[in-house]
């Protein structure tokens, strides 16, 4: 089995304990708590790893609070991130400390300050910042590839040589574009197609719509690596729960395209991954 093998599987099963953990938290007393912050366009994600960095705990929410990778709805977000955060602590029977989050590649100078505020606003310490494509590749373990975010708005990827970030790119396409055609196509309001999509048993019917925007992520991947040598792409990202995306992308790119179980929880685990644990306040 190779290298890039054998990190995917360490990520399967890495999202598999977190969905576990969601469901059934792990209770058991430990030293520490690493906590990564998913402000996601979509979904905001909460993702509690224990002292051995093995999921525990995590919440999300589906919520309008982030466009385009941007914190447009302050107020909201915080609310929506303490309660979650407020909701794991009733679980675990502890008051969580330092938490980590993360921003589309490049856009720190525009929005970091507003995700940090808004994890502080929630009662959390932040610990620190870093982009979301370099925080799923905590989890996926990629040395020579690329790794792409397709969000809510944004596809952002970080191009990796010999495990180290060398390209970072974010341009605007992603879920919500599928939303909008969608909606346009069904005559639908935007909630609306949005909840349809996210049902995995519409997503044979739906790909004739959403093909072209799915076309278009590839083309900006491909646009992207093209000066690059990449080896395998993989994807991240709640729009990559669309069924058969992989495929799509993998054609147009001429590139192995590996999708990880749930790609909705990567990031959040990553960005767990690189927080400064804390002793849980009882």
């Amino acid at each position: 089995m190779s290298n890039t093998a054998l990190s995917f599987a360490y990520c399967d099963q890495m999202v598999a304990d977190f969905e576990k953990a969601i469901e059934k938290p792990i209770t058991e007393p430990t030293p520490a708590y690493y906590v990564g912050v998913d402000l996601g366009t979509a979904c905001v994600v909460i993702a509690v790893l224990d002292a051995d960095k093995r999921p525990v705990a995590g919440a999300f929410r589906y919520a309008d609070v982030v466009r385009d990778g941007m914190v447009v709805d302050y107020i909201g977000a915080v609310q929506i991130v303490r309660e979650l955060k407020e909701e794991i602590e009733a679980k675990l029977g502890v008051t969580l400390v330092n938490a980590a989050g993360a921003i589309p590649p490049g856009t720190d100078v525009l929005d970091g300050g507003a995700v940090k505020n808004v994890i502080q606003g929630a009662g959390f310490e932040c610990t620190g910042l870093l982009d979301e494509s370099t925080a799923a590749n905590r989890v996926l373990g990629i040395d020579n590839g690329a790794v792409v975010d397709i969000g809510g708005g944004t596809t952002g990827i970080s191009i990796f040589k010999d495990g180290q970030v060398t390209y970072i790119a974010d341009e605007a396409t992603g879920g919500t574009h599928f939303s909008l055609v969608i909606a346009g196509a069904y005559g639908k309001d935007f909630a609306e197609a949005e909840k349809y999509k996210r049902d995995a048993a519409h997503h044979r019917e739906l790909m004739g719509v959403v093909q072209p925007v799915i076309d278009k992520v590839a083309s900006i991947i491909s646009r992207h690596v093209a000066d690059h040598p990449v080896d395998a792409i993989a994807l991240v990202g709640g729009t990559c729960c669309f069924t058969g995306i992989e495929d799509v992308i993998e054609k147009r790119t001429g590139i192995p395209t590996h999708k990880p179980a749930n790609p909705m929880f990567v990031t959040p685990l990553g960005i767990a991954l690189s927080c400064e644990p804390a002793a849980a306040e009882e």
